[in-house]
Order: C-alpha cells, then structure tokens, then sequence
C-alpha cells in the first residue's frame, strides 16, 4: 500500500487506516472468546499483509476489550510495535461510570484525560502512543485545562501526537489557542451517505438549504494541515446491499464503476474520499480479510473528476444545483 507522511508530524501512514473497533467481541460480554480472538488477529493480519500500518483505537471501544486483545498481539510480537502506528482516542464515558447514576457524558477534564491515557497504555501493552484523539466535543470543555493534561502526557513520552474527533472548525480552532501541541487528526464521518461536510461548500448559498455552524470544517482543515479522516466510510455496510438505505441507483452506479476500473466495489466506494484533494484518510473496521484486501486496492485507481460528480448526484438523488 502507498504511504504518505502525515502533515505536521514524522508518521509515515498508509494511505487506509484499521480501525479496531470491532475486533473486541461482544459488548454485551466481559470476556474475549478464542473465535472472537482468532477473528481479531486474522483481521489486524489482514491489514498488515495489505500495508496498513496505522491502527485506530478508543478507550471506549467494546469496553476495552479492543484494546486488549491488540494488547495480546503485540506482547507476542514485540517487534511490530515499532512497525505500526498506533492511535487512540478518549473523551466519551458510558452512563453508570463511575456511579450508577452517573450519566452518559462527555469529558475533557484534566484528571479523566490522563487516566484513560493510562489505561490504553496498559491494555495496548505499550508505553507510548503515536497519537491521542479527543473523541468528541466536551460541552464544558476548558481548553487550559485539555492544554495541561496534553503538556504531561507529552513531556512524559506518553502521547507524541494529538489531534480531535467529530470537532467542527470553531472547536478546533478554540483549542489551537491554549495547546502548545499541534493538532494534527479530525476524524470525522464522511461517506457518499454522510457527505454533509462534502456537500456544505457546493450547497452553500442555495436558499432551500441551512448551513449549520460547522461549514467550513473541511476548509479550515486544509488550511491548518490537519489530516481529516473518515469514520464509517462504507456507512456501515449499506453501500453494498440494496434496501439497506442507500439509493439503488448509487448502488448500480458503484459496481458498473468498478466493472469499469477493473477493481473492487470497495475501492471505488473508498476512492470517491481518497480522490478529494483534503487527502482524506478512509479508516476501515472490517473483520473480513477478503474485504479487508478488496478496500486495499483503492490504492489502483484514481476517480476522474466525472465519476466522482457521478457518485454525488447518485447518492443526493439529484445533479448538483
């Protein structure tokens, strides 16, 4: 698989990351079982014999059982630590954490920031990680306070790089003001399903449409070098089967495109994000190896400027205006 240098930093990344949420098993379980453990390393195995080398994570994720078991991996293999890039992400906590009562919430405070880190360093089974998320927007965020716990986790060789998730420009922009640290990750869902931050420039001053307060995310990412990558690229499966939500005629359109590309439905799904000149980084969650090596081949093909304005007007239901 290509790779490219994400901006700012000395990270070499594929141009696919692997996201790891699925691999964890059940949520509703407190174990792993050895099938959902095999599952999980023939899917990281899969990523790696295709080149992805950037390895996507939450505190959050099947409750730590995600973070666990890649854990178990890298005890077994040392060696593949120095050969990845590690991400993880913190911030959501679940209702009835610590307390019963305790509600579902977002926090940015200083202290639950560095114990997570903690925690993700523990179950990874590392000492370091490549780079920190902040997973999404903390109301009562106090950027002075995240500022502090970034200066700690990074003097401490804890966190190298730190970045956000699901934050609009404004938020991010907020931050860059107190941290010392660049941010250099917003991950955010984008898919020909989920294309509003796509779509918000080419809508912008349509009199049917409102803009919301975050137009110009995309932009201001560019701007400031900051990488944007894509939860959900896929949308979760529902560009593959008609009558999951997606428009037949999307559908059609996908696989005469890869007929026409000689390549996989999953890379042209994929390569209308890679095709966008914010260099948008798709993060895949399969567990399936085969569908793992069909999304690697995006890195084959490039959309022409034609059919990725043939996929928007096939996903909107309409040319644009």
């Amino acid at each position: 698989m290509k790779s490219f240098k994400i901006p700012g930093t000395d990270l070499e990344s594929s141009t696919l990351a692997y996201g790891c949420m699925n691999i964890g098993g059940k949520w509703n379980s407190p174990e792993i079982t050895d099938a959902e453990r095999s599952t999980a390393y023939n899917a990281i195995n899969a990523a790696l014999d295709e080149g992805i080398n950037l390895f996507d994570h939450a505190d959050i994720y099947v409750r730590g059982k995600s973070e666990l078991v890649f854990g178990e991996l890298l005890r077994q293999d040392p060696g593949l630590r120095n050969r990845i890039i590690l991400q993880s992400k913190c911030g959501i906590r679940f209702a009835g954490d610590p307390q019963p009562h305790s509600p579902a919430r977002y926090d940015f405070s200083y202290d639950h920031i560095i114990n997570s880190v903690e925690g993700i360093l523990r179950r990874l089974n590392t000492s370091h990680l490549d780079i920190l998320l902040l997973h999404r927007p903390d109301a009562l965020v106090q950027p002075a306070v995240v500022a502090r716990a970034f200066d700690h986790l990074f003097k401490t060789g804890k966190v190298r790089w730190f970045g956000v998730s699901n934050h609009h420009a404004g938020q991010i922009d907020l931050l860059k003001n107190y941290v010392d640290q660049p941010l250099v990750i917003n991950q955010v869902e984008i898919s020909l399903l989920h294309r509003s931050l796509i779509e918000e420039g080419i809508l912008f001053n349509q009199s049917t449409v409102g803009i919301s307060g975050s137009s110009g995310t995309i932009d201001y990412c560019r701007k400031h070098n900051i990488m944007l990558q894509a939860w959900s690229p896929v949308a979760a499966g529902k560009l593959f089967v008609r009558g999951r939500g997606a428009p037949d005629a999307l559908i059609q359109l996908i696989s005469d495109l890869a007929g026409a590309y000689r390549t996989s439905v999953e890379a042209i799904i994929l390569g209308w994000l890679t095709r966008h000149p914010a260099q948008i980084q798709p993060i895949i969650g399969t567990v399936n190896p085969d569908r793992i090596k069909a999304s690697a081949m995006v890195d084959d093909i490039e959309l022409s400027h034609e059919d990725w304005y043939r996929l928007l007007g096939a996903a909107r239901g309409e040319s644009v205006p």
